[in-house]
């Protein structure tokens, strides 16, 4: 008797993926059928797999994980975070050092992806997509489907609009797009450079607050990178990216203006700096030895801030001036 009790309890995933799996697709059929006794089922299915499920198999082979991510705005909150524990589950399993489940959402769902990134404008289901699109990006071709496609560049309106919670969850998923993978990040930002800093520059000069202190943090992080190298001495070759630099430096913002420091050091520091940056520089020259003395001033006890700060006032004083051989 245990035994057959035993059979019947393995049974019972591969039964929940099933039954979830026809569910789903019901609630695409419209008023036709009992949409609330549809929708209780899922939610029945769904907590029986957050609880039971181990592997992937049954789920890749009903193709449940589309519908899943697609399904996601329909379903309550409680079924939502199911919904998560789920995708999670299935993401992190590994059987003979593969990832099965990223190796079928990567190379036969990868829209499954796109649909997760397209659930932002959706308030109720925002943040579940968001924490499902986290855990997929620790999976380099799976940040490669996200990086690669269109809906890409939605992120950069969805980090700025809308409530704090979501705008503040979408520039998570967007940070960890832009910092878990080096060198695919390396790759599209070098193949993609004018769109993607024409975009970027737009989040510096947002009015929104959180956007603009988020996105001048992560810009420093982005260029200090080693694996963004060349990105970085594009960059600062740029006047227009250092006028946009020094405007930050007088932001009324704190925070914001010791973030674009980060930023404005690297273009100060640059050993060969373009024309234009150095003739901008010049013509600055004075205004900046009359205000970075008194840059956070405050910053008594930081060594490393007032350290870096007295290197770029001597490099900007030595402007201008004949280099030593």
């Amino acid at each position: 008797m245990a035994f057959l009790f035993s059979r019947q309890k393995e049974k019972l995933p591969a039964d929940a993926v099933r039954r979830l799996r026809d569910d789903l697709i019901k609630l695409d059929q419209g008023p036709a059928i009992n949409r609330k006794a549809v929708l209780d089922d899922a939610i029945r299915q769904l907590q029986i797999l957050r609880l039971k499920l181990q592997g992937s198999e049954e789920a890749v082979a009903a193709d449940l994980l589309p519908l899943l991510a697609a399904a996601l705005p329909k379903l309550d909150f409680e079924s939502r975070k199911d919904s998560v524990a789920v995708f999670h589950c299935l993401l992190r399993f590994t059987y003979n050092g593969a990832q099965p489940t990223v190796l079928y959402l990567t190379s036969a769902r990868p829209e499954t992806i796109v649909t997760l990134v397209n659930t932002y404008p959706n308030s109720d289901a925002a943040l579940n997509a968001g924490a499902i699109l986290r855990e997929a990006f620790k999976a380099e071709s799976l940040a490669r489907v996200a990086l690669l496609d269109p809906s890409f560049w939605d992120l950069f309106t969805y980090v700025q609009g809308g409530r704090f919670d979501l705008s503040s969850d979408a520039f998570a998923t967007f940070k960890e797009l832009l910092t878990r993978h080096k060198v695919i990040v390396a790759e599209f930002l070098a193949t993609r450079y004018d769109d993607f800093f024409s975009h970027y520059n737009a989040l510096l000069n947002s009015d929104n607050y959180i956007t603009k202190r988020q996105s001048i943090k992560l810009l420093g992080e982005i260029l200090l990178d080693r694996a963004n190298y060349n990105i970085m001495t594009a960059y600062v070759d740029s006047p227009d990216h250092l006028k946009l630099c020094m405007n930050l430096l007088r932001d009324k913002s704190r925070n914001v203006q010791y973030e674009a420091f980060h930023v404005f050091k690297v273009f100060v520091a640059n050993p060969k700096k373009s024309k234009p940056v150095e003739g901008l520089l010049l013509k600055n020259r004075e205004q900046l030895l009359r205000f970075l003395p008194k840059f956070h001033e405050d910053r008594k006890d930081d060594e490393q801030f007032a350290d870096e700060k007295a290197f770029l006032i001597k490099q900007i004083e030595a402007l201008g001036q004949p280099q030593p051989i």
